[in-house]
């Protein structure tokens, strides 16, 4: 029987404060994926896990072997779990994450995490591209103010648009109490 898969992204350390990329809205992201892994176990949906490690010299975060690099304490893996290490931005890029989900037969994907704006958005339109059916939960992910062409963009701006374009045409998006609700 198909069944449905909790994607956690890159919940860790290094994007909570006093980590090396905090990202504004991180804790009320963080609490809603929280609660969200408590229904998927719950329900018994698989839970995949993914964390992400910059192997690169001088990387700004998520350097290996550092607690920066550690699933944050709200939602770490449970024993049994399964975990998906990457490299990359795009969490199906040189992973095992299509092969884990396809090995239990899982169809629809809910997706939480950060950053909004780089993993959230590669791994949402990868899992729509694979032929998932994907929901967003738009208030378990996080991003930060950005920059370009000397206009600073508002990490509240940077989210919306984000999630107006997977909105488009990737995903369906829900918060966290409407999808709570209906699941």
């Amino acid at each position: 029987m198909p069944r449905r898969a909790l994607i956690v992204i890159d919940l860790q350390n290094d994007y909570f404060p006093g980590g090396k990329w905090t990202l504004v809205g991180i804790d009320a992201a963080a609490a809603n994926a929280a609660r969200l892994l408590a229904a998927a176990r719950a329900a018994g949906d698989l839970v995949v896990h993914v964390r992400h490690e910059n192997p690169a010299p001088g990387a700004p975060f998520f350097v290996p072997n550092t607690d920066g690099a550690k699933f944050h304490p709200s939602v770490h893996p449970a024993p049994g779990e399964e975990v998906v290490l990457k490299h990359q931005i795009n969490s199906f890029r040189d992973t095992n994450l299509k092969e884990i989900l396809d090995r239990h037969d899982v169809r629809e994907l809910v997706v939480a995490g950060a950053m909004s704006h780089m993993c959230i958005d590669a791994a949402t339109r990868a899992a729509a591209d694979h032929g998932y059916a994907v929901t967003l939960i738009h208030d378990a992910c996080a991003s930060r103010d950005l920059e370009f062409g000397g206009v600073r963009v508002p990490a509240a701006h940077v989210h919306a648009a984000f999630m107006s374009a997977l909105g488009f045409a990737y995903a369906t998006l829900v918060a966290t109490d409407e999808f709570l609700a209906r699941s």
